[in-house]
């Protein structure tokens, strides 16, 4: 074989393992009832931030440590905990989508994507956990 066709095979081997490695990482959109069904696989959940409940973040005590409570897009409300900071216009996010796992009642964010409010006009703000 010819030097070339063998860079060339190389080549195609690193793409093929770059694409498994990008698609292992995906996580599928889910409910938190679904999430809690299958509380091995990690899972991205959209909803809105219930304003109903506070959103307990106390830097003092452990500044990389949050939660809060939001609804799925079925209703269903469950309490978020986060191992990061309270990113900036949390309060004023119309969507999040989490990514993480439901433990117990409460569903461990790894991730989250905030969608923010039209005047920004499609700025999104990807925040990730310290786990």
């Amino acid at each position: 074989m010819k030097r070339g066709h063998i860079i060339a095979i190389i080549m195609i081997i690193i793409g093929i393992v770059a694409l498994f490695s990008v698609f292992g990482d995906m996580a599928r959109y889910s409910t938190f009832a679904e999430s809690a069904a299958s509380p091995d696989e990690s899972v991205k959940v959209v909803g809105v931030l219930s304003m109903d409940k506070p959103v307990v973040y106390d830097p003092e005590v452990d500044p990389n440590l949050f939660s809060f409570h939001m609804k799925d897009q079925d209703g269903l409300e469950k309490q978020v905990i986060m191992n990061a900071a309270v990113p900036q216009d949390f309060n004023k996010s119309e969507k999040i989508v989490l990514t993480g796992k439901m433990v117990g009642e409460n569903f461990i964010a790894e991730d989250m994507l905030l969608k923010c409010p039209s005047k920004y006009k499609d700025e999104e703000i990807f925040v990730r956990s310290e786990i």
